[in-house]
Protein backbone atom coordinates (compact mmCIF):
# COMPACT_ATOMS: atom_id res chain seq x y z
CA UNK A 1 0.00 0.00 0.00
CA UNK A 2 1.41 3.36 -1.05
CA UNK A 3 0.96 6.38 1.16
CA UNK A 4 0.45 9.77 -0.27
CA UNK A 5 3.07 12.39 0.62
CA UNK A 6 0.58 15.21 0.43
CA UNK A 7 -0.86 16.30 3.76
CA UNK A 8 -4.35 15.25 4.59
CA UNK A 9 -6.98 17.96 5.01
CA UNK A 10 -6.79 17.60 8.76
CA UNK A 11 -3.02 18.16 8.94
CA UNK A 12 -3.19 21.26 6.67
CA UNK A 13 -5.85 22.75 8.97
CA UNK A 14 -3.60 22.07 11.94
CA UNK A 15 -0.69 23.68 10.08
CA UNK A 16 -2.73 26.81 9.28
CA UNK A 17 -3.99 27.03 12.84
CA UNK A 18 -0.44 26.68 14.22
CA UNK A 19 0.81 29.42 11.91
CA UNK A 20 -2.06 31.73 12.93
CA UNK A 21 -1.31 31.12 16.61
CA UNK A 22 2.36 31.80 16.04
CA UNK A 23 1.55 35.16 14.45
CA UNK A 24 -0.80 36.01 17.30
CA UNK A 25 1.81 35.20 19.93
CA UNK A 26 4.67 37.12 18.28
CA UNK A 27 5.50 40.34 20.12
CA UNK A 28 4.14 43.46 18.52
CA UNK A 29 6.02 46.74 18.79
CA UNK A 30 9.22 45.19 20.06
CA UNK A 31 11.22 48.31 19.25
CA UNK A 32 12.33 47.42 15.77
CA UNK A 33 11.51 49.70 12.92
CA UNK A 34 11.62 49.11 9.21
CA UNK A 35 13.43 51.90 7.41
CA UNK A 36 15.18 54.95 8.74
CA UNK A 37 14.38 56.22 12.24
CA UNK A 38 14.63 59.79 10.93
CA UNK A 39 11.79 61.77 9.31
CA UNK A 40 11.69 61.08 5.55
CA UNK A 41 10.28 64.49 4.60
CA UNK A 42 13.60 66.19 5.41
CA UNK A 43 16.68 65.72 3.29
CA UNK A 44 19.12 68.40 4.42
CA UNK A 45 20.18 70.16 7.59
CA UNK A 46 22.15 73.28 8.45
CA UNK A 47 24.23 73.14 11.63
CA UNK A 48 25.68 76.57 12.42
CA UNK A 49 28.50 76.82 14.94
CA UNK A 50 27.11 76.38 18.43
CA UNK A 51 27.28 79.38 20.75
CA UNK A 52 28.62 79.33 24.28
CA UNK A 53 27.85 81.15 27.49
CA UNK A 54 30.91 79.64 29.16
CA UNK A 55 34.19 81.45 29.56
CA UNK A 56 35.98 78.36 28.20
CA UNK A 57 36.47 78.77 24.46
CA UNK A 58 36.83 76.22 21.70
CA UNK A 59 34.21 73.80 22.98
CA UNK A 60 31.54 75.21 20.68
CA UNK A 61 33.68 74.43 17.61
CA UNK A 62 34.56 70.95 18.86
CA UNK A 63 30.91 70.12 19.64
CA UNK A 64 29.64 71.51 16.32
CA UNK A 65 32.16 69.39 14.43
CA UNK A 66 31.24 66.27 16.41
CA UNK A 67 27.50 66.81 15.78
CA UNK A 68 28.08 67.33 12.05
CA UNK A 69 30.14 64.13 11.91
CA UNK A 70 27.42 62.18 13.76
CA UNK A 71 24.79 63.52 11.35
CA UNK A 72 26.85 62.40 8.36
CA UNK A 73 27.55 58.98 9.89
CA UNK A 74 24.13 58.11 11.36
CA UNK A 75 21.44 59.97 9.43
CA UNK A 76 20.25 60.22 5.83
CA UNK A 77 20.49 64.04 6.01
CA UNK A 78 23.12 65.95 4.09
CA UNK A 79 24.74 69.05 5.52
CA UNK A 80 23.79 72.22 3.66
CA UNK A 81 24.09 75.97 3.85
CA UNK A 82 21.34 77.91 5.61
CA UNK A 83 19.61 79.00 2.38
CA UNK A 84 19.54 75.49 0.91
CA UNK A 85 18.61 73.40 3.97
CA UNK A 86 15.21 71.98 4.95
CA UNK A 87 16.02 72.14 8.67
CA UNK A 88 18.39 73.85 11.09
CA UNK A 89 19.94 72.51 14.30
CA UNK A 90 21.15 75.23 16.65
CA UNK A 91 22.85 74.77 19.98
CA UNK A 92 24.08 76.81 22.89
CA UNK A 93 26.56 75.58 25.50
CA UNK A 94 25.09 76.80 28.77
CA UNK A 95 27.81 75.65 31.14
CA UNK A 96 31.05 73.72 31.37
CA UNK A 97 31.96 72.61 34.87
CA UNK A 98 35.00 70.89 36.31
CA UNK A 99 34.84 69.67 39.89
CA UNK A 100 36.91 67.31 42.03
CA UNK A 101 35.28 63.99 42.88
CA UNK A 102 38.09 62.40 44.85
CA UNK A 103 41.02 64.06 46.64
CA UNK A 104 44.11 62.85 48.43
CA UNK A 105 44.96 63.86 51.99
CA UNK A 106 46.69 67.04 50.72
CA UNK A 107 43.54 68.19 48.86
CA UNK A 108 45.08 67.42 45.47
CA UNK A 109 42.43 66.14 43.06
CA UNK A 110 42.81 62.46 42.21
CA UNK A 111 39.65 62.24 40.12
CA UNK A 112 37.69 65.06 38.54
CA UNK A 113 34.32 65.29 36.86
CA UNK A 114 33.54 67.40 33.86
CA UNK A 115 29.99 68.40 32.96
CA UNK A 116 28.67 70.14 29.85
CA UNK A 117 25.09 71.42 29.58
CA UNK A 118 23.71 72.29 26.15
CA UNK A 119 20.45 73.72 24.81
CA UNK A 120 19.49 72.43 21.37
CA UNK A 121 16.67 73.31 18.97
CA UNK A 122 15.90 71.53 15.68
CA UNK A 123 13.51 73.42 13.43
CA UNK A 124 11.89 73.12 10.01
CA UNK A 125 13.05 76.12 7.95
CA UNK A 126 10.11 75.89 5.51
CA UNK A 127 7.33 76.12 8.10
CA UNK A 128 9.19 77.50 11.12
CA UNK A 129 7.92 74.58 13.22
CA UNK A 130 10.19 73.30 15.99
CA UNK A 131 10.82 69.60 15.36
CA UNK A 132 12.66 68.71 18.55
CA UNK A 133 12.74 70.81 21.66
CA UNK A 134 12.31 69.48 25.13
CA UNK A 135 11.14 71.70 27.94
CA UNK A 136 12.16 71.76 31.56
CA UNK A 137 9.00 71.64 33.68
CA UNK A 138 10.21 74.19 36.24
CA UNK A 139 10.52 77.24 34.02
CA UNK A 140 9.54 75.93 30.55
CA UNK A 141 12.94 76.64 29.03
CA UNK A 142 14.73 74.59 26.43
CA UNK A 143 15.95 71.28 27.81
CA UNK A 144 19.54 71.00 28.83
CA UNK A 145 21.35 67.99 27.49
CA UNK A 146 23.85 67.30 30.23
CA UNK A 147 26.80 64.95 30.03
CA UNK A 148 29.17 64.15 32.85
CA UNK A 149 32.45 62.35 32.43
CA UNK A 150 35.16 61.67 34.97
CA UNK A 151 38.90 61.54 34.51
CA UNK A 152 41.89 60.79 36.70
CA UNK A 153 45.08 62.76 35.97
CA UNK A 154 47.17 60.25 37.95
CA UNK A 155 46.30 57.49 35.49
CA UNK A 156 47.21 59.57 32.44
CA UNK A 157 43.80 60.95 31.62
CA UNK A 158 43.56 64.66 30.97
CA UNK A 159 41.14 67.52 30.52
CA UNK A 160 41.49 66.97 26.75
CA UNK A 161 40.48 63.29 26.93
CA UNK A 162 37.54 64.11 29.20
CA UNK A 163 36.46 66.88 26.83
CA UNK A 164 36.55 64.54 23.84
CA UNK A 165 34.52 61.89 25.71
CA UNK A 166 31.92 64.44 26.79
CA UNK A 167 31.67 65.99 23.31
CA UNK A 168 31.24 62.57 21.68
CA UNK A 169 28.50 61.62 24.16
CA UNK A 170 26.69 64.93 23.65
CA UNK A 171 26.87 64.69 19.86
CA UNK A 172 25.40 61.20 20.01
CA UNK A 173 22.55 62.37 22.28
CA UNK A 174 21.82 65.39 20.07
CA UNK A 175 21.58 63.30 16.91
CA UNK A 176 19.54 60.70 18.80
CA UNK A 177 17.08 63.47 19.71
CA UNK A 178 16.41 63.89 15.97
CA UNK A 179 15.02 60.36 15.60
CA UNK A 180 11.30 59.91 15.05
CA UNK A 181 9.66 58.87 18.33
CA UNK A 182 8.01 55.44 18.25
Amino acid sequence: MLRSLSPSPKSSDVLRMSFAMLLAVMPVGCGYQIGSPYPAEYRSIHVPTFTSESFRRGFELQLTEAVQKQIQDRTPFRLANDGNADTRLTGNIVSIDKRPVNQNKYDDPRELEMGIAVEVVWEDLRSGRVLAQRTVPIDARVAHLVVNTSFAPESGQSWATATQDAVDQLASEIVGMMETPW
